[in-house]
């Protein structure tokens, strides 16, 4: 069993070294490729360096708040494990879709844009082999 935390990002370093060396760290969030003047956002490259083997992505906020579509979500679940992270990835529907009855649907294309986009970057990058995803509903 693997356990990890995840603190915003100001605080990773600092939580990870006063964690046992058992508990992990993982980030909120991570950009969704590399280089760039993306001011503000925090790149898998940048997670890497820091010792940080995890990356939360797919938040449901981020896909209301920020649309963040399903397609963009599943470039950044693939970058971020192109890069050697593993990746928790958030998947779920809005209370309206579920009142509609339309949840497996929802749930179903949000999951075939993240395993899709893996697929092609397994292919791609023998980096992925040793890659891991985990979905969080």
């Amino acid at each position: 069993m693997e356990v990890v935390v995840s603190p915003p990002f100001v605080f990773l370093t600092s939580v990870k070294s006063e964690l046992r060396p058992e508990i992990q760290v993982a980030a909120q969030n991570c950009w969704v490729k590399k280089g760039g003047a993306f001011t503000g956002e925090v790149s898998a490259e940048m997670l890497a360096n820091l010792g940080v083997p995890w990356v939360i992505l797919g938040h449901s906020e981020r896909r209301a708040l920020l649309n963040e579509t399903n397609e963009f979500v599943g470039d950044k679940v693939a970058y971020a494990l192109s890069q050697g992270l593993k990746v928790i990835a958030c998947v779920g529907e809005t209370l309206e879709q579920r009142e509609a009855g339309t949840t497996m649907e929802v749930v179903a294309a949000q999951t075939k844009a993240i395993v899709g986009n893996y697929f092609k970057t397994k292919l791609a990058s023998t980096v992925c082999q040793k890659s891991k995803i985990l979905f969080y509903l």
